[in-house]
């Protein structure tokens, strides 16, 4: 049974509230594959990748994607608060 727990928040929508499963696979994919097409689209449309434009280009998911990040946490948020 998974242990993270649910709530309703944004538009009826079920977010996640704790720790975020950690996944390897997922991890190394947006190390390596993502960098290459980041590069290339940064290069291709200055736009790309500033700050805010996630906001302007779709504010509804922008607004979802900030509540999930701050009300869950991963693994390696707790190791750095040990050290």
């Amino acid at each position: 049974m998974n242990s993270t727990a649910y709530t309703k928040l944004v538009g009826g929508v079920n977010m996640r509230i704790g720790m975020r499963k950690p996944s390897l696979k997922k991890s190394l994919k947006a190390r390596t594959t993502g960098r290459a097409k980041r590069a290339l689209k940064k290069a291709v449309n200055p736009l790309y990748g500033r700050k805010g434009m996630g906001f302007i280009r779709n504010p509804k998911r922008s607004i979802k994607n900030r509540i999930y990040k701050r009300t869950t946490f991963s693994i390696w948020d707790i190791l750095k608060k040990i050290k």
